[in-house]
């Protein structure tokens, strides 16, 4: 009886989108969806880290935003978005340390 062994590779690469999330939030600011993306999509063009086009892009800083808000990380009160004092731990710079 020979068991198969499967290996799996795993390689964690920087999330630029919550890096520019929390980039944005961290300055105590409160932002709409869309102002907030717009600051977050135009940030990312300007490091050449846009892929995938607006549309998913939204799609995904969408997700990436209700993650953060799960986490308690950002207060949510009504549309509007802020980040709260320790949204730095979302940051993949902190990921990566606590590894």
């Amino acid at each position: 009886m020979s068991t198969t062994r499967r290996t799996r590779f795993s390689r964690r690469v920087p999330d630029h989108v919550t890096d520019e999330l929390v980039a944005v939030l961290s300055d105590q600011q409160t932002f709409g969806f869309n102002d907030l993306f717009e600051v977050v999509y135009e940030n990312l063009k300007a490091r050449n880290a846009v892929s995938g086009g607006e549309e998913m892009l939204r799609l995904r800083a969408y997700e990436k935003l209700q993650n953060l808000v799960t986490r308690g990380l950002v207060e949510k009160n009504g549309k509007e978005y802020r980040g709260l004092e320790n949204i730095s731990e979302a940051a993949s710079s902190q990921a990566a340390a606590g590894s």
